[in-house]
């Protein structure tokens, strides 16, 4: 059992450079993505990624918001898989405090281009993979 999950899976959050997001397509098939590491984490609960609203991805959490989403430590061959719901946000509050220098690479109309949004993950379980053992946790407020 590990002694911390919030500590030792934050950790390994932090730490990566890709994330792996999955959604669930119209008929009900999941869909992966890799993504640019969390703009923003609140804990293991709450997880935000930017992305483009004219994505593919985000008509489908629009339609579905279940979610999961993946983060695999390459060098240690240890991974955590979350589940949850992901929503799709459009406040300029949030674009702003995630917004990130070279942005504009994505986003040339800035901070409020029409096709920049947020993706808010919110967690409810997960299964840590580590020395060749797995294990269910519990998400906590």
């Amino acid at each position: 059992m590990m002694k911390n999950p919030e500590q030792t899976i934050g950790n390994l959050i932090d730490k990566q450079k890709v994330a792996f997001i999955a959604s669930v397509d119209g008929d009900g098939f999941p869909n992966m993505k890799a993504m640019l590491k969390p703009r923003k984490r609140n804990g293991l609960r709450e997880i935000w990624f930017s992305t483009n609203t004219s994505s593919m991805r985000v008509e489908q959490y629009r339609q579905n918001p279940k979610a999961g989403v993946y983060f695999c430590d390459r060098r240690f061959f240890r991974g955590v898989m979350i589940i949850g719901t992901m929503e799709v946000l459009e406040d300029a509050a949030i674009k702003e405090e995630i917004w990130e220098r070279g942005d504009t690479m994505y986003y040339p109309e800035g901070v409020t281009d029409p096709d920049y949004c947020v993706l808010k993950f919110t967690a409810q379980r997960g299964r840590y993979y580590s020395n060749f053992k797995s294990e269910d946790f519990a998400i906590t407020t």
